[in-house]
């Protein structure tokens, strides 16, 4: 995976989310993300977190090993 393809997927998830996305290790399996969404207004984090997941999908069982993830409304 590069980090535009993780982007890519978790805008597609996510519509007016800003992303930022870094490569760890540079192996392309441990990922930093940030995410800036309205859609996060108002709930909780935990809630942020499980809507950028459901966004990367089955990614998450097997191409991205780690994800280390900041969440936050505009």
């Amino acid at each position: 995976m590069t980090c535009e393809e993780v982007t890519k997927i978790i805008k597609d998830g996510i519509p007016e989310a800003d992303v930022k996305v870094s490569d760890m290790t540079g192996t392309g399996d441990h990922f930093s993300a940030e995410v800036t969404a309205p859609a996060f207004s108002g709930i909780s984090m935990i809630k942020q977190h499980r809507m950028v997941y459901d966004a990367l999908g089955t990614l998450m069982e097997g191409p991205i090993h780690a994800l280390q993830l900041t969440t936050r409304a505009p």
